[in-house]
């Protein structure tokens, strides 16, 4: 099912990677996916491979589409995963696509191959959570990484959750398993708007993927569409007085709450990391 036209060559590549289905709030890993995809070596990446999912899938869940094409025929497209590889200021291998329904740990144990065929020795998996914040905030984009050394360099972490998994977690564990550093990056999106696709979200996730993977994706379009969205919520709940108020009263509670330790740390990392740009 791992089917691989030809294996890139590349120099010490970062792996990113993120699987939809579960959850994936705002669309934040999705959309940090396609838009390395996009910019791969100014849109010249390429795609090497694929993972088929059709005997992997509930179909009556994540379904086959229908296109057109060729004057009007109709031509089946099947679920897959796809592998990509470029360069963004580094080289990079991406892997997107929808979950499996099944057989995680031999879909798991792919991607470590992939990771080890390519030489990729760190990996990223990007998605969004739903938390409990407004679209008025800057989205806090929070970590898991395998070990806590990892974990002591990347934060703020993650660390308050226990229960139910996504493969994106899954893949991140068994990459570690194999030696190979793996950190788990989550879009802190809000809940009343986490079932849409958030600018602002992909562009909080890329950013943090760029600074800790070494990445020089071009963000300025994100920007616009960041500040489009929120004025478009705005006007959504200028018509929702019920809502409203609950985002009011969570604007407030935010506007008291005191930093924690790591998230002052890395505020100060991100000041110093400016200062030094501008240099």
């Amino acid at each position: 099912m791992l089917q691989v036209e030809r294996w890139p060559t590349l120099n010490d590549p970062v792996l990113v990677y993120s699987f939809t289905g579960w959850v994936d709030a705002g669309l934040a890993g999705q959309g940090t996916a396609a838009l390395i995809v996009d910019q791969l070596e100014a849109g010249n990446g390429s795609r090497f491979g694929r993972i088929d999912l059709t005997d992997l899938l509930d179909l009556q869940q994540t379904r086959p589409t229908v296109k057109l094409v060729d004057g009007g025929l109709r031509r089946i497209e099947w679920p897959q995963v796809e592998l990509w590889s470029g360069r963004l200021g580094r080289d990079v291998v991406c892997v997107r696509g929808p979950e499996p329904s099944i057989r995680w740990p031999t879909f798991a144990g792919w991607i470590v191959e992939i990771a080890e065929q390519v030489g990729a020795r760190e990996a990223y998996a990007v998605g969004g959570m739903p938390h409990v914040i407004t679209h008025r905030r800057p989205v806090p984009v929070l970590a898991t990484a395998t070990k806590r050394s990892i974990a002591q360099e990347v934060g703020p972490l993650r660390d308050d959750y226990l229960g139910a998994t996504g493969l994106n977690t899954v893949v991140q564990s068994i990459l570690g398993d194999a030696g190979i550093r793996s950190v788990a990056l989550w879009a802190q999106v809000p809940q009343y708007v986490s079932g849409s696709p958030s600018p602002p979200a992909v562009r909080a996730l890329a950013q943090r993927l760029a600074d800790l993977a070494r990445l020089t994706p071009d963000l300025r379009a994100l920007d616009a569409r960041a500040a489009a969205y929120r004025d478009k919520v705005e006007e959504g709940l200028a018509e929702r007085p019920d809502v409203l108020a609950i985002v009011n009263q969570i604007d407030e509670q935010w506007s008291q709450r005191i930093p924690s330790a790591d998230e002052l740390a890395s505020e100060i990392e991100q000041f110093l990391k400016t200062q030094r740009d501008q240099d």
